[in-house]
């Protein structure tokens, strides 16, 4: 696909960490699919990968979890 941000860059499949952070609080997700901008960088993540994260970081917070790294797996 062509990026949004640099307008000039075609995305290939890769993976990248994410980071969540909720006061206190940090989620790292290491190896998430994503598709990254050749040129510029910038990294997509797709819809249901998007909502799975948000979801696994939400229970941490919920469960006062501090600090936690972990490989993401899809579900």
């Amino acid at each position: 696909m062509k990026c949004v941000i640099c307008k000039t860059g075609e995305t290939l499949p890769g993976h990248v960490v994410v980071t969540f952070t909720r006061e206190e609080s940090v989620i790292v997700f290491k190896h998430v699919p994503a598709e990254i901008c050749r040129n510029c960088g910038e990294e997509y993540v797709n819809d249901s990968t998007a909502s799975s994260l948000l979801s696994m970081a939400n229970d941490s917070f919920e469960k006062g979890v501090e600090i936690n790294v972990r490989d993401y797996k899809a579900a």
